[in-house]
């Protein structure tokens, strides 16, 4: 994700020195025999791997149809639950954990900085092909496989009420800007220095923005405020479940400010070599929608499903278990 998401939101980086005090959380999806991992390179090699991956709901839900669709294809997957990607990457790289669904921009932003230092140019634009040909390209040397994205995207987006648009006519940021209307926004702190936030909006758009409400990134408080009149609009992300909730519309980023944030499977290209492992998670890949995220995240957060039942629904639904 973008520098503002909250991983945004839930995908914050945790400082290194976490790693002596990490207690990771094993959710097993299969066996738990990890010595035979699955980097034959043949078709169907089976073997045991290990699906890595954050904490939040989207992440959740991401490994549990990782491991469920190569479990389909004959692995034995285990679920890895680590909160940062400062340590998830580590294990990554090191075979530890041999795949993980990751986001384009915010992956390739993430190795740029490691390899180039944190002042780097930037590589991630809102082109989702040239972000993950610059991925690979940091992510190989490390020994790393990116597969392809698909059209499932979560990345930062701006909310107004359902009201609100329908009075001004809007549809896109683009007519907002147009609108000349003085916008008080709820976003992160760090929103007026962000060139995806604030200086984006103003300078992309054209849009007035008068005040920078802290509420955060996609929070209750900040959809709230918007909700309640407290503020014009929200930044919040494409895959938010809840806007409906809070009477809350997306305005279309038609100019492509943000970045391509596309998801995409990110293999320990020894370790999880199998062509097998690619075949099954690119089906699921090509299949998956922000439409679909949206809805699989509103079921387990709305209605409290476990992610394993949703994820397995989904599969099913969609004929990607063919066993």
């Amino acid at each position: 994700m973008t520098a503002t998401s909250p991983s945004h939101r839930r995908r914050t980086l945790l400082a290194v020195s976490a790693l002596t005090a990490l207690s990771l959380s094993l959710a097993a999806c299969g066996g738990d025999d990890l010595e035979e991992k699955g980097g034959s390179g043949e078709e169907g090699g089976g073997g045991s791997l290990t699906i890595g991956g954050a904490g939040f709901t989207e992440a959740t839900i991401m490994t549990q149809l990782y491991a469920q669709i190569l479990e389909d294809a004959g692995y034995s997957t285990t679920i890895e639950t680590v909160e940062g990607r400062e340590l998830y990457w580590p294990e990554l790289e090191s075979g530890g954990i041999d795949i993980v669904p990751e986001y384009a921009a915010t992956a390739a932003e993430f190795l740029n900085a490691q390899v180039n230092g944190a002042d780097a140019e930037p590589v991630a634009s809102s082109d989702v092909e040239a972000t993950v040909t610059a991925l690979r390209e940091l992510a190989e040397p490390r020994g790393l496989t990116v597969l392809d994205a698909g059209e499932a995207v979560d990345q930062n987006a701006f909310a107004v009420t359902e009201e609100f648009a329908d009075e001004h006519d809007l549809t896109t940021l683009t007519d907002l800007g147009e609108s000349g209307l003085p916008i008080r926004l709820a976003a992160g702190e760090d929103c007026p220095e962000r060139p995806f936030c604030q200086p984006g909006l103003e300078e992309t758009y054209g849009i007035d923005i008068t005040e920078v409400d802290p509420q955060g990134v996609g929070t209750v408080q900040g959809k709230q405020a918007v909700q309640n009149g407290d503020d014009d609009m929200a930044l919040v992300v494409t895959t938010d479940a809840t806007l409906k909730d809070f009477d809350l519309v997306l305005l279309e980023d038609d100019k492509n400010l943000q970045l391509a944030d596309n998801l995409l499977p990110v293999l320990n290209t020894g370790s999880a070599s199998d062509e097998g492992i690619a075949t099954a998670l690119n089906r699921l890949t090509a299949e998956l929608t922000t439409d679909d995220l949206i809805e699989l995240n509103r079921q387990v957060d709305s209605e409290r499903r476990q992610a394993e039942d949703v994820a397995r629904d989904y599969l099913e639904e969609h004929g990607l278990l063919e066993n």
